[in-house]
């Protein structure tokens, strides 16, 4: 619940109006798995909360550490059964948790694990917010930035996301500012815009992957009825309503979306476009064929963005050894049942 509605409530039972406060930090900070642990209530307001409302706590299935770089993932497992990945991953600016806004996803994308099975159903606010409070709680590090890059399509979930960006932000809650989110989408194009409407300043990041529509269509079923050019213009609207600069994520895949003429067009696209190319360096999906570029084909690429003045970093590769790519620990975790 949004603090002025925690706020409603509390008025309409003759509570006064700072119970809703300390009821909204006690779940937005506390991470408090029941009323019985906010010891500022009393015994019988406690009990008439515990009576009509619920606090989500996902339960942790499953909780991976890289040797390598530290990056974790978690396994959590909802309250009707089904289970989303949360990773958290460590920079030198802080900690960077990435998480799930859908269970399953019906994008389709041909080298992602999340597509896989389709989509089951969108989470709540309560439920993304909650990846955030325990990864959080877990680890004892605050959660500097939030990347909505997990399992599922943010823009698919429009309402629920827009919800948990307000809880996200409340300044009575967690605090995070909205430029240190970042939303990635696979491009609907019609929501694009009305996130611009509600302009709420966070970064938006594409998943493009090629730069014309015969190869996008070939990783991405989404270009079917969204082409890249129509796309682009969408991106070059919310750019001119919002003023943030817009970041085009696209990973190398050997033989599909990496050769010369590849990057000449995805030069040639991006050009003066006043955005961001992050290159990603491909995590292999066991059960998909797709395999990362190989290390003369990644050098040819670079050198021709370099060549064009892109302006582009290159994804630094977190969570090799642990299927940090999403949807792979819950793709596992469902063949082996």
């Amino acid at each position: 619940m949004l603090l002025s509605e925690l706020g409603g409530y509390f008025e309409s039972i003759g509570e006064r109006a700072f119970r809703a406060e300390q009821v909204f930090r006690w779940v937005q900070q506390g991470g408090a798995r029941s009323f019985g642990e906010m010891t500022n209530l009393s015994k019988a307001l406690k009990e008439k909360l515990g009576g009509e409302f619920y606090i989500t706590v996902p339960e942790m299935v499953e909780k991976q550490v890289s040797k390598l770089d530290g990056t974790i993932k978690y396994l959590w497992r909802l309250a009707d059964g089904n289970t989303i990945e949360t990773v958290v991953m460590e920079y030198e600016h802080g900690h960077t948790v990435c998480i799930s806004t859908q269970v399953g996803c019906r994008m389709g994308c041909s080298f992602c694990a999340s597509a896989i099975g389709g989509l089951v159903r969108n989470l709540a606010a309560s439920e993304m917010l909650d990846q955030v409070i325990f990864s959080q709680l877990d680890t004892g590090k605050r959660m500097a930035n939030i990347v909505l890059m997990g399992i599922g399509e943010p823009l698919d979930n429009f309402e629920n996301v827009l919800r948990f960006l307000e809880l996200i932000n409340h300044p009575s809650g967690m605090g995070v500012g909205a430029r240190h989110i970042t939303l990635s989408t696979c491009g609907i194009i019609e929501n694009i815009d009305k996130l611009a409407v509600h302009d709420v300043q966070l970064s938006l990041a594409i998943s493009l992957h090629a730069p014309d529509d015969e190869t996008r269509a070939l990783l991405m079923p989404i270009s079917k009825a969204y082409g890249v050019d129509d796309l682009l213009r969408a991106c070059g609207r919310y750019f001119k309503a919002t003023g943030r600069r817009i970041t085009f994520e696209y990973a190398l895949i050997d033989g599909v979306n990496d050769t010369q003429s590849h990057a000449e067009l995805l030069a040639k696209k991006l050009r003066n476009t006043g955005s961001h190319l992050n290159l990603i360096l491909f995590n292999d999906v066991h059960e998909r064929d797709f395999r990362a570029s190989a290390p003369e084909s990644k050098k040819l690429f670079i050198e021709i963005l370099r060549k064009n003045n892109v302006h582009f970093t290159v994804r630094r590769k977190l969570g090799g050894d642990i299927e940090a790519s999403c949807g792979q620990l819950r793709r596992r975790g469902a063949v082996e049942s």
